[in-house]
């Protein structure tokens, strides 16, 4: 296990799950996905291109700096435009840290060995122009597969969301087996292992996350998964075009709604490009969460 003795690494940064709590009780539990789909760039007048994308992007940063608790750009809708849509990336990133937004990038990776290394780097390493807040992983090359980059997380102050009960139909045929001791079960088990070695008394807390669908419906409860023993934050796509709505998402997480960062893409960025409207759009979908 990392060793996480001190909550704070070099350059005083305070752990991820510290500062995701103080952000989600500053701004509330939403968290604002950037994802520069093909037909909302158009939707907003801009072409498919570089120059669309980075207009897209740092116009969301700017609309929703000081009123969300983060934001979540779609590594993929960056990486189809090439190197230089990966530049548009790290300077959305670069954006959101100038704008003290808590950044994480949805790229879901997971590989073995020197190769998990090298994405820890990429995406969390100090002075990686990739490095985020925290970046989602997928686990299903085995939950220590991780640990490049769950040890890396530690050691820099970021986070990671481990994907652990997704909603699309295809993943029960992963998650689901094992019934009560199901492959999420195991997973999400493994991540309030990671939380407890973390010992950060009084927060609220740990700074490994875990990504739970917004419409997984009564799952939790039928796997007999308990998300408060995982002490983990919870971030929870589907919230809006998905489906999902926020008084539906209280029914579903119950007890575990404080640790549940909403997370809404599509519903809101319809309502751009103007910036007010996108931050009413976002301050509605925010409201419906508290």
């Amino acid at each position: 296990m990392p060793n996480t003795e001190n909550t704070t690494v070099p350059g005083q940064r305070a752990a991820f799950g510290q500062r995701l709590a103080s952000a989600m009780a500053a701004h509330g539990p939403l968290c604002v996905g950037i994802d520069p789909h093909p037909g909302l760039l158009a939707a907003w007048g801009l072409n498919d291109d570089v120059e669309g994308l980075r207009s897209f992007s740092l116009r969301v940063v700017e609309a929703m700096a000081g009123q969300v608790a983060a934001l979540k750009p779609q590594v993929a809708l960056f990486e189809r435009h090439g190197s230089r849509g990966l530049a548009v990336l790290e300077e959305t990133l670069a954006a959101c840290a100038d704008a003290s937004l808590i950044s994480i990038a949805d790229a879901k990776r997971g590989d073995i060995g020197s190769t998990m290394a090298a994405y820890a780097d990429a995406w969390l390493g100090e002075g990686s122009p990739l490095a985020s807040d925290a970046v989602t992983l997928s686990p299903y090359l085995g939950y220590e597969s991780l640990r490049p980059a769950l040890d890396l997380a530690a050691a820099t102050g970021r986070g990671v969301f481990v994907l652990g009960l997704t909603s699309n139909p295809e993943g029960k045929a992963v998650q689901h087996v094992g019934g009560g001791e199901s492959v999420a079960k195991r997973i999400i088990a493994a991540v309030g292992a990671e939380n407890a070695a973390e010992d950060l008394p009084g927060a609220p807390f740990g700074s490994t996350g875990l990504v739970i669908g917004a419409t997984v419906g009564a799952a939790l409860e039928e796997l007999g998964i308990d998300l408060a023993a995982s002490a983990a934050p919870i971030l929870a796509p589907g919230l809006g075009a998905q489906g999902a709505t926020g008084a539906e998402m209280k029914v579903s997480f119950g007890a575990f709604w404080p640790q549940v960062l909403g997370t809404s893409s599509r519903d809101i960025l319809k309502a751009g490009p103007d910036a007010k409207s996108l931050l009413e759009a976002a301050l509605r979908t925010r409201d419906s969460l508290v």
